[in-house]
């Protein structure tokens, strides 16, 4: 019986693992791989406290963080992803609190409390270059790599909050920002009016991107973003290529909560709901942290503070059930 199962190897889950250790909480860490989204970027400059570092170089960093504390405390159950969680009643367990089966691909756990911190991924581009050019000019993170892009032409997909939010952090670097949306914009209407009264923004609707091109820029060898083509719905009904330096992608995420669909309370987006003071689903005994939560942000550094917030709680309420 663990005090505490962690699912998840990214920012939340490794911070909540690290904290449990010094709180001394028997915790089991089950994760399939370690770093999350960032494992994607190339190089993360917003990491607290590390100027520049890699993702795959951060999961890394990750893995020998929590390997320090593994012993008497911290178990580690890699490779292995959860099919489901089970919860058993007070009178299977003969005490007055919930228990959990946490069921994975390779063996079967009990434990007192759940942390969540399975996170999410971005919904990629489909379109003809977005997978060859990614990475080359194509970025699904605009806090990590808009500095990148400083007196470059970039364009954003996706007229939702999270898009304009993105142009408006891009616009403190660029030379200029386009926004193109399939549709109407989504964003807050005092978001799209802050972002649009900008000179260097523009933004489009009823566009949808088909193509992105690529080809060799500034002397270097290979293929990097050039231009993206969109279609223009009615009364155009045309297609427009324009030049570009940089594609910024903010069409969504998809939680990986598929596990807890029916066990937890989610919003449309298959967000888990919590309580953004203490972290706590609506199910005793369970917690939730990270991009896999409906918090208002979603960052490395608000995960990982999400879930040390969540241990805070978490170890108080074990004191309650010792």
């Amino acid at each position: 019986m663990y005090e505490l199962i962690i699912i998840g190897g990214g920012p939340a889950g490794v911070a909540g693992a690290v904290y449990a250790a010094r709180k001394q909480i028997k915790t089991a860490l089950v994760v399939e791989d370690f770093g999350g989204q960032s494992v994607e970027s190339n190089e993360i400059q917003n990491w607290v406290g590390t100027i520049a570092i890699s993702g795959i170089d951060l999961a890394k960093k990750f893995k020998e963080h929590l390997k320090f504390y593994a012993g008497d405390n911290i178990f580690i159950k890699e490779g292995e992803k959860v099919n489901k969680i089970e919860s058993i009643s007070p009178t299977e367990n003969n005490n007055q609190n919930n228990n959990f089966l946490v069921v994975t691909n390779k063996d079967t756990y009990k434990t007192k409390i759940i942390l969540i911190a399975t996170g999410s991924s971005r919904r990629k581009l489909d379109i003809p270059g977005a997978k060859e050019l990614e990475g080359k000019g194509i970025t699904y993170c605009a806090s990590c790599d808009g500095p990148f892009f400083a007196n470059k032409e970039v364009v954003v997909v996706g007229g939702g909050n999270a898009g304009f939010e993105s142009a408006a952090q891009l616009l403190a670097y660029c030379k200029s920002v386009t926004l193109i949306s399939r549709g109407e914009f989504r964003a807050d209407p005092i978001t799209i009016e802050k972002v649009l009264a900008n000179p260097k923004m523009t933004a489009l609707t009823n566009a949808s991107p088909i193509e992105i091109k690529g080809g060799s820029i500034d002397g270097q060898t290979g293929n990097f973003v050039k231009s993206l083509v969109y279609h223009r719905s009615a009364p155009f009904a045309d297609d427009v290529e324009i030049k570009v330096d940089g594609v910024f992608v903010e069409i969504g995420h998809t939680p990986a909560t598929s596990f807890v669909e029916n066990l937890v309370e989610m919003d449309e987006f298959k967000h888990i709901k919590i309580n953004c003071k203490t972290q706590q689903t609506n199910v005793k005994g369970i917690w939730a942290a990270g991009d896999c939560t409906d918090a208002l942000y979603h960052q490395n550094n608000i995960a990982a503070g999400d879930a040390v917030k969540a241990v805070e709680d978490i170890y108080l309420e074990l004191q309650k059930i010792k």
